[in-house]
Parts: structure tokens; C-alpha cells; sequence
């Protein structure tokens, strides 16, 4: 396993990306209109600096800390120049080479309504309008560590029709999905306040409504105040990655006809070269997109879509191999699965911050839900990422898309953040407990509707696998150290299930209480593929 990857794939992409890196600032997004806050660098992000060649696949507790993979030294960075307002004054950031755009639109402020179901003014919202192309929506405004004590409801217009949805809530609560307090990521001048992102699915017309939570003073009832900078954000995913035929048997069949390894409107190609052979470097990479790529050379070739799984002896082998530089230690690890890469779901690599940032192990995995709704089909999850990704980096100002991993209802488990799937990448999931774990997001909204079984599976699959590589028990516990959250003062040593809940480290309702629920059987599976 070590000898393909060295001699087929890890020279020849070292040769391909051969780029001197520099240690870059952390650049800012252009900031809105609204925000007073100009553009400020940050400091590089822990972990960012020229790294080493990948890790081995698998590596028992304690003794593996991935090294920072090969970057190359791109002259794009996560952010693309803002664009000009159209004719219908509607400011977005189309700009040539960067797939979607995000519509980003002031709130004006409300009149009182006649609709007996809105709460009284003040208020702030936009009345029905015609846009461009959209599929997603959230709230931002200027102030990252102020929240909106209120509700969000929006409707749109089905993309070419007439018919106007229902008012749909959105999530305001998004605080606790972000990088810790005091790190670079969040202390870059770039993080905005947001609310969840929603899912409408193709749309060019939309309402929105903000209105305050009614507080209690001295007997009197007034509006909390909202914060300032308050914008809609319209955010549009851009095409699905051209397609292209699964191979026969590359992964199990479910209902439709479809793999369970990648939805119909991915591309896939067949894993790594026999040994001895160069790996080609795809003439349509960008620099950015084959160091993104780079860093699981150890699993796919270069610009790969689909890293595919491996059988139970498979794994167990490139684990015993690993353990041979652990004395003593005893792999459990469960067979790695299928995970769609972020070029087959297609993550623009020119969005995001280019360094990779990682912390020292994967202690333990936060579930979560993202939020999105429901109402999206397993071959729409791509373009769901894509425009959580441009939410995550162009609307609230992150370095990159939250999540190490996402699921969706099918069971399709995706390469989140850049930085290699088998290491351990700093994410911006679990305020608080972003060091030394690691989050997986099921795509839709669980607190009152029950998650599919094969997302469930496909938890208990993944971290079955990405445990394993760290040595955790997936029905154990560990400490972890709060960064600080609502929940756990920073410095507080807390003792956790290795698999958790989002709400165990934040009072949150994610990942919602059905899913909450699944996470014991989640646990339970997990342990059994690892052979415990």
C-alpha cells in the first residue's frame, strides 16, 4: 500500500506541484456594502505551513499526527473579486472563472403588515422581487459575536413559474456552527454574523421577513433590537461537474438504479495506478485544485471524483502495515467506504483560504444537521454543497466549508473541508470543540422528521473508518477541552462520547432530536465494523 503511493502517485505529484509556498496571510472576503469593517488580513492558520507527503491510511491511537500535505502555490485565493450590480441594481459577485454567485441584497425596513401571521413592526425584509438564478438563502449581518433574537421566514418563486411557495422559517441559531473563538479563522476580520442556510431549490423571485423577539421591560413589551448590516443572501451553486459512467460494481446498487457510492450526476474514475506508473495530472486542474486533490494521492489519482471504498481485508491490511511503526498497537478499523471528493461534487477551489489547517488527532466526531430542509433530491446534494460552501466563505466569511464531512439522505458520504480525508483537519463545526475532532454534517433538517436509515449507516460507516485511523472507540468516551461555548466554559475539561451530538457540546438543537436519537445505533454499528 506505502510502495504504490510512494512510487505511483506521491513522487509524481510532488514533481507536478513543485511550486515554492509561501505562508500567505489569511485573506479576507470583500466585505459587504453595508459593513464599515474594512478588508484585514490574518495570521496564517495553525498547521498551514510547506508539509511532507501523506500519512499512511491508517494509524493507531497516539502515534500518528498527519503531516501537512504538498501544497503548490496558487495565484488565486478563497475569494473572487466582487461584481457589479445589474440593471436591476442587485449587487452579486459573478466573476469569470468562479462557478455560481451570491446575490447579496440590504433588508429595508418593514411597514406594518396587514398579514395577521407576522409579528407587528419593527422589522426588516425586502418585498416580492424578481432575481437572478437562485437555490439558496440566509440572513448575514456586520457583527459575528451578535445574535438575531428574532425569526427569519422567506418565499420564493419557482425559477421560470408564477407559483410562490409557503413562508418557510430559517434557522437564526448558526453561532455554534463556526471556528473556536481566538483562532485565526474566526479572529480574521472576515466573519460575519449568519443564519443557517435554507434550501429552495431553483428560484428567481424572493420575500423575506425579519422580525424581532418581543422582550419584557418594566412591564412594558418592546423588540429586541436586530443587528446591524442585516442582508439577504441568494446564492446561486452554479452547473453540476460534467458527467461520466460509473464503473460495473463500483459500489452497491439502491433504489433508482443509482450507487450508493455517488449520486447519478457524478463523475467517477477507477482508484490508484498499478505501481510503477505516472499518475497524469488533469490538464483542466487548477493549482489550487490539484493541492486539494493532492492531499488524498495515497487513495485516488490526481483530480479523482470518487475516492472508492475498500473491502474489510483491504483496510485491515493498510491498518497492519500502519501498526508495524506502532509496537503494541492493535488496529480496530472498519473497511474504508466510498467518499465523493469535493472535484465530484464541485467544490471551486478558488473560494476558499489556500492553506490547510490541522490539529494534532481525531479524538472524537460531532454529528450534526445542516439545516438546509429537506426538500432536496439525492442528486441535487452536490449542488446543496456547493452552495453551503459560497455560503460558508462568501456570506459568513470562513475560511472554508464548515464540516470536515457531509452526508446525504441516500447515504452518499462527501469530502468536506480540504486538507486530506484521512487527516486531522481543523473545521468550523462545533463552537468550542473544533481542536482535535472531527464533524459530519447529514444534509437536511432533523428535529422533527426522522433521518433516512442510509445516513445512519453511512455515519456509523465513515467514522467506523476515520476512527479507526486515530485509534477511538466509536462507543467510548473521551476528554476533550472546551475552546468556550454557551454550554462549557474554555479551559473545562469535558468528558464526551467519542460520537456525539452537536447539542452535547452547545446547547443547540442540532443535529435535531430525531437524528440525536439514531446516534446510539450510529455508535453501536460503527463498533462492530471495526471489529470490536
Amino acid at each position: 500500500m506505502r510502495s504504490l503511493m510512494v512510487t505511483s502517485i506521491g513522487v509524481t505529484c510532488a514533481a507536478a506541484l513543485t511550486l515554492p509556498l509561501a505562508a500567505p496571510a489569511l485573506s479576507a472576503p470583500v466585505p459587504h456594502a453595508s459593513s464599515a469593517r474594512p478588508p484585514s488580513a490574518a495570521p496564517q492558520s495553525p498547521g498551514a505551513g510547506p508539509p511532507a507527503a501523506p500519512a499512511t491510511p491508517a494509524a493507531p491511537a497516539g502515534s500518528v499526527t498527519p503531516a501537512a500535505p504538498t501544497e503548490s502555490t496558487p495565484t488565486d485565493s478563497r475569494t473572487a473579486p466582487a461584481g457589479e450590480p445589474d440593471d436591476s441594481g442587485e449587487p452579486d459577485d459573478r466573476s469569470a472563472g468562479v462557478a455560481g454567485s451570491t446575490q447579496s441584497l440590504p433588508l429595508e425596513r418593514l411597514a406594518a403588515s396587514s398579514d395577521r401571521s407576522a409579528a407587528p413592526a419593527p422589522g426588516r425584509g425586502l418585498d416580492r422581487r424578481t432575481t437572478r438564478p437562485f437555490s439558496l438563502v440566509g440572513v448575514v449581518w456586520d457583527d459575528a459575536e451578535a445574535e438575531l433574537h428574532g425569526t427569519v421566514q422567506v418565499r420564493t418563486r419557482a425559477a421560470g413559474g408564477e407559483r410562490w411557495s409557503d413562508w418557510q422559517d430559517v434557522e437564526t441559531h448558526n453561532d455554534e456552527h463556526a471556528a473556536d473563538l481566538g483562532s485565526d479563522e474566526r479572529a480574521s476580520g472576515a466573519v460575519r454574523g449568519s443564519t443557517a442556510p435554507l434550501w429552495v431549490g431553483a428560484s428567481d423571485g424572493v420575500e423575506v421577513r425579519v422580525h424581532p423577539e418581543a422582550a419584557d421591560e418594566e412591564g412594558r413589551s418592546i423588540a429586541v433590537r436586530l443587528p446591524e448590516g442585516l442582508r439577504l443572501e441568494l446564492v446561486d451553486p452554479g452547473p453540476d461537474p460534467a458527467t461520466e459512467s460509473a464503473p460495473a460494481g463500483q459500489a452497491g446498487a439502491v433504489p433508482g438504479g443509482r450507487t450508493s457510492a455517488t449520486p447519478a450526476s457524478l463523475p467517477v474514475r477507477p482508484g490508484p495506478p498499478p505501481a510503477g506508473t505516472a499518475a497524469v495530472v488533469p490538464e483542466t486542474l487548477t493549482a489550487a485544485s490539484a493541492a486539494a486533490s493532492a492531499v488524498n494521492a495515497e487513495f485516488a489519482p490526481l483530480g479523482a471524483s470518487l475516492i472508492p471504498a475498500m473491502t474489510q481485508a483491504e483496510t485491515a491490511e493498510a491498518a497492519a502495515e500502519a501498526a508495524e511503526e506502532a509496537v503494541g498497537a492493535k488496529p480496530y478499523i472498519g473497511p474504508r467506504p466510498g467518499i465523493i471528493t469535493r472535484k465530484g461534487w464541485g467544490a471551486d477551489e478558488k473560494l476558499r483560504e489556500r492553506n490547510f489547517a490541522y490539529t494534532k488527532t481525531v479524538k472524537a466526531a460531532f454529528v450534526h444537521h445542516s439545516a438546509t430542509g429537506n426538500n432536496y433530491t439525492c442528486k441535487q446534494a452536490p449542488s446543496v454543497l456547493r452552495s453551503i460552501y459560497r455560503y460558508h466563505v462568501k456570506s459568513s466569511g470562513w475560511r472554508d466549508f464548515g464540516y470536515n464531512f457531509a452526508v446525504d439522505k441516500c447515504g452518499n458520504i462527501y469530502e468536506g473541508r480540504a486538507g486530506g480525508v484521512s487527516r486531522a483537519v481543523l473545521g468550523a463545526h462545533t463552537l468550542g470543540f473544533n481542536t482535535n475532532t472531527m464533524g459530519i454534517a447529514v444534509l437536511g433538517s432533523y428535529s422533527s422528521t426522522n433521518p433516512p436509515a442510509a445516513a445512519v449507516t453511512a455515519v456509523a460507516k465513515l467514522t467506523a473508518w476515520k476512527l479507526g485511523l486515530f485509534g477511538r472507540n466509536p462507543k467510548g468516551k473521551v476528554t476533550l477541552v472546551s475552546g468556550g461555548s454557551n454550554k462549557y466554559a474554555k479551559g473545562k475539561k469535558v468528558k464526551m462520547n467519542v460520537i456525539s451530538g452537536h447539542r452535547d457540546g452547545f446547547a443547540t438543537e442540532c443535529p435535531g432530536a430525531r437524528l440525536y436519537k439514531k446516534l446510539g445505533t450510529a455508535r453501536t454499528s460503527s463498533a462492530q465494523l471495526q471489529g470490536r
